[in-house]
């Protein structure tokens, strides 16, 4: 139900099919994003569900991982059993994967 850094890396380079689904606010990802990602925040989710896919993984994302990993329940409870928590976020992406990325 979560998967780190590394993995979505793995995932992305190799052409794996999912979803990065981004959940953070506007002004949030004006600072950074991982590009391709579908920016839906938190509080539109529900009126937006029927974006997401439900053939691939969808991988959940925020700022640290905790509101992300409130969504990936919402989702697996509302039928996406293919939701992804990433834990530690976009935080981890920037220090971890990307050290170009800007941070807040």
């Amino acid at each position: 139900m979560e998967i780190d850094v590394a993995t979505l890396a793995r995932m992305r380079q190799n052409g794996e099919p999912h979803t990065v689904l981004d959940v953070r606010e506007p002004w949030e990802r004006a600072i950074c994003a991982l590009q391709d990602s579908l920016h839906i925040p938190m509080r539109e989710l529900p009126g937006r569900i029927d974006e997401l896919p439900r053939e691939e993984t969808v991988v959940v994302l925020c700022h640290h991982g905790f509101r992300s990993q409130q969504v990936t329940n919402w989702l697996r409870q509302n039928g996406y059993g293919n939701a992804m928590n990433l834990s530690a976020g976009i935080d981890a992406w920037a220090r971890q994967i990307d050290p170009s990325m800007a941070s807040y």
